[in-house]
């Protein structure tokens, strides 16, 4: 009988932690974050040796802004000013997929920030022992009024 009480017993605790092992969560995709990068000595499989660059870096990445994205006039009525922050996957092949809005500021600044992702040239692929690998990135995409606007600056890190 006592025997019987303990197998009872230790059942349920077998069975909860089978039942733990099999719900474990998927792994998230390895995202890399403007000037967070830095060599390691024993890098995992899946992360690269160079990261993705813009063509010109971050000059160029600057200028493309410059260039391409417009400040939506409904945005300036109400003064909006920050980031959108968008996520995209950079392909062996340089090109732009699966753009998406991780933190927005406005209706009309996501929007137009899609629109000028959308209008990217090619990157130059991430690496991974000189093989080229799709990478996803985080990006900030600037909107503001002029006089609040403050553009950080920094030494290349890469070229």
């Amino acid at each position: 009988m006592k025997h019987l009480f303990f197998i009872l017993l230790l059942v349920p605790l077998g069975l909860t932690k089978g039942w733990a092992q099999q719900t474990t969560p998927a792994k998230q995709p390895v995202e890399l974050k403007a000037g967070r990068m830095q060599a390691q000595a024993k890098p995992a499989a899946n992360r690269p040796d160079v990261p993705p660059q813009f063509p010109g870096g971050a000059a160029g990445l600057n200028q493309f802004f410059q260039q391409n994205l417009k400040y939506p006039e409904a945005a300036s009525v109400k003064q909006i000013s920050g980031h959108v922050v968008m996520t995209f996957t950079v392909e062996a092949d340089g090109h732009l997929t699966n753009p998406s809005v991780v933190q927005p500021l406005s209706p009309e600044c996501d929007t137009e920030a899609l629109r000028v992702l959308g209008q990217m040239p090619a990157w130059k692929p991430a690496t991974r022992k000189g093989q080229p690998m799709p990478i996803q990135v985080r990006l900030p995409v600037p909107f503001g009024v002029s006089e609040g606007l403050q553009v950080e600056q920094g030494k290349p890190k890469f070229d």
